[in-house]
């Protein structure tokens, strides 16, 4: 039976994961990708009508613009405040969304499945925050150039946020740097470097940090404050992924199947 290739793999558990993938097999996994190739046929069809639609140039490119500049205000507010909040997770109706949508990842922030966040949550927030902006600018046109200019950004983001989990080091040094940044907020204090490929809200707002060195060592970066006292409170997330919460990253390349533990009753 002949072998699937690395990238072919890419969906299936944790025997492929970014911790051990090379960059082409990045890109195949990326370019394959359901959601990213969602996004994009969805940006080309709302570029399309904003073009069509509009009278001029400004219409397009001005409620672009404001969709990329809130963009990063948006997902740092979004990562603080929801995503790692603790009140998902205490409610039985969205704690099994709060496990897919960041939990998972900090579990095991190399496993490229739980990487991307789901288009059924993706594209009503970005719709959200884009297009009253737009439409309140430019109507029609602009509401759906905002969009489009969301979905761009959100594609772009999604690539820098493999690489950033990549086993890869990146020969641009601004790259470097939002890597190191990104992977201490993953392996030292998930409490600072909420930003993915803007940094800009952290400063502003005192919560970036350059090195392990400016802030002690967290003892909850990878359950996010789901420990087992949490869990035995509020156990849907244990539930639903089948073992309790790790204290620490699975080795890399470890099928997911043998992690597995079912919680003690």
């Amino acid at each position: 039976m002949a072998v699937k290739p690395a990238w072919g793999r890419a969906w299936h558990g944790r025997s492929y994961d970014l911790g051990r993938m090379t960059l082409p097999e990045l890109w195949a996994a990326y370019l394959t990708y359901p959601a990213i190739s969602l996004y994009t046929a969805l940006a080309v069809a709302a570029a399309s009508v904003a073009v069509a639609t509009a009278t001029h140039w400004e219409a397009v490119a001005l409620p672009a613009l404001l969709a990329v500049l809130i963009y990063p205000v948006a997902w740092y507010l979004i990562h603080r405040f929801i995503l790692h909040g603790r009140w998902l997770y205490r409610m039985k109706w969205s704690a099994t969304l709060w496990k897919r949508i960041h939990f998972d990842h900090h579990q095991d922030p190399h496993r490229l499945a739980v990487l991307f966040g789901a288009p059924s949550n993706t594209l009503p927030t970005l719709a959200a925050l884009t297009m009253p902006v737009g439409y309140a600018v430019a109507a029609v046109p602009g509401a759906a150039a905002a969009f489009a200019a969301g979905l761009v950004t959100t594609c772009i983001y999604e690539f820098v946020h493999c690489i950033q989990h990549l086993n890869y080091t990146p020969k641009s040094r601004f790259v470097r740097h939002l890597k190191l940044s990104h992977l201490l907020h993953h392996f030292h204090n998930e409490n600072g470097n909420y930003g993915i490929v803007d940094f800009v809200p952290d400063r502003l707002l005192g919560t970036y940090y350059r090195d392990a060195r400016e802030r002690p060592r967290s003892a909850s970066v990878y359950n996010l404050g789901y420990d087992m006292e949490e869990a035995c409170r509020y156990p849907w997330v244990m539930n639903a992924t089948g073992w309790p919460p790790r204290k620490g990253p699975p080795q890399v390349g470890a099928p997911l199947s043998s992690l597995a533990r079912k919680p003690s009753s």
